[in-house]
């Protein structure tokens, strides 16, 4: 039996090259430097979504607020401190208006009959009024 010559083999020590390691690990240090200095931050990057924005002047002003309430003479649109009577001419005054983005606002009294209210509505959409809501005005007692 050969017991001792197989043991001599597993006692010697294996010798790696560890050069050609260490080539490896710098040259992975220089990489990894190289490219997180050239990468931008997360805050620097441009935004995908692109905004537009307002102008100053339209950006300061309230939805237009039509007002259905009783006048001088029976039920008038109130725009403002404006009293006006036909349908026709409240679409033209709301033609003239400049923030159309903002939409416009239908507030209507208990009272008021419903083709005046239908037609306060229907002026707003034909002034190009991106929306139209309707709101019951709600007198103080």
């Amino acid at each position: 039996m050969r017991l001792t010559a197989r043991s001599a083999k597993h006692s010697s020590k294996l010798d790696l090259p560890l050069t050609s390691m260490i080539d490896v690990v710098f040259l992975l240090l220089i990489y990894f430097l190289v490219t997180t200095s050239l990468i931008e931050e997360e805050r620097e990057l441009d935004s995908g979504i692109k905004v537009q924005r307002a102008s100053a002047r339209t950006a300061d002003l309230a939805p237009a607020m039509v007002d259905v309430v009783r006048g001088g003479s029976g039920y008038v649109y109130r725009l403002g401190g404006r009293e006006i009577t036909s349908p026709a001419e409240l679409r033209s005054v709301l033609m003239r208006f400049d923030n159309k983005i903002d939409g416009a606002i239908v507030r209507v009294d208990d009272g008021a009959p419903f083709d005046m209210a239908a037609n306060a509505i229907q002026a707003a959409k034909d002034a190009h009024f991106l929306s139209v809501s309707y709101v019951p005005l709600v007198q103080s007692p």
